[in-house]
């Protein structure tokens, strides 16, 4: 998981980390969009050049109103994809993850997985994490997520999008998230069984917890979802019997998994994380294509 302990060791030379973490957002965003586009003035002409359209929007929850970023191809009906945060929430790195995404042909939608406290962004960066104190922050927040709550979430986000004229209703919904949002998913994927047809975790923790009744690995059987479980490597070493415990339940479910141990450490797909790594994280997003491709 994404431990304060490990954010304060990267606050060394903060600064650093925010610069590149800055030009990481910018080559996933241009990594995608049409050759000849060159230097972009903003991440609104290039989602223009890359043809999709994108809005902040609202919608009504069991507990409020939900605000995400919404963004798909501009022509056409798209099978739609939700995306969990991670602990650093909505902000501009991942309305870049989500423009990759809907340019390839996805109706996608960014939640804000805090939004019965807070609306809109509270960090731009995990660099703004650490300066605000970013664990002590969102503990509050956090401690809301469980799989009664962040079932009615998906169950409202859904509905949501299957009624965007940019929707194919006839296919699937994907869900996928990032740390925290990787058991957010495996709950979503209960919570709407009927229509979440894959489920995919990046280096999430708290999928197995050994304690928790409603533990993720514990909702399978309610899932009509495959699941695709990509674990970091330093994960991994610290916790080596997760990802047996998760696909030993799935296969108990009957659902398809597939669980992967990448070359990458805690946070590699996110491009303003200290630790991404652009190799293993484009790795991720071909096999998140495949998956979606294949379930969806």
């Amino acid at each position: 998981m994404c431990e304060e302990a490990k954010l304060q060791e990267w606050a060394k030379g903060v600064t650093s980390r925010r610069e590149l973490g800055l030009m990481a957002g910018a080559v996933t965003l241009v990594a995608c969009a049409p050759a000849d586009l060159g230097e972009s003035d903003g991440a609104s002409q290039t989602a223009a050049a890359m043809g999709i359209s994108e809005s902040a929007v609202t919608f009504d929850t069991a507990d409020g109103v939900m605000d995400a970023f919404f963004v798909h191809p501009d022509d056409g009906r798209h099978p739609a994809v939700i995306i969990w945060p991670d602990i650093g929430s909505l902000r501009e790195s991942k309305r870049n993850m989500a423009r990759r995404l809907a340019s390839q042909g996805y109706a996608v939608l960014v939640l804000n997985p805090y939004y019965r406290d807070v609306v809109g962004d509270q960090f731009t960066d995990f660099a703004d994490f650490i300066d605000k104190g970013g664990f002590q922050m969102v503990r509050p927040w956090r401690e809301k997520h469980n799989a009664q709550t962040i079932g009615s979430d998906a169950i409202a986000a859904v509905a949501f999008l299957d009624a965007q004229d940019a929707v194919d209703g006839q296919r699937g919904v994907g869900v996928h998230g990032f740390c925290m949002g990787g058991p957010l998913s495996v709950w979503s994927a209960a919570a709407v069984p009927g229509r979440i047809k894959g489920a995919a975790s990046f280096h999430g923790g708290g999928l197995t917890r050994q304690d928790d009744p409603m533990s993720p690995h514990r909702t399978l059987d309610r899932s009509d979802a495959a699941f695709l479980i990509a674990v970091s490597q330093d994960d991994d070493a610290r916790d080596p019997e997760s990802k047996t415990i998760f696909a030993q339940a799935a296969e108990a479910a009957g659902r398809p998994a597939i669980v992967e141990v990448y070359a990458g450490d805690h946070g590699w797909t996110v491009p303003d994380s200290p630790v991404y790594n652009a190799v293993v994280a484009d790795k991720a997003f071909a096999d998140l294509l495949g998956f979606y491709g294949q379930y969806l």
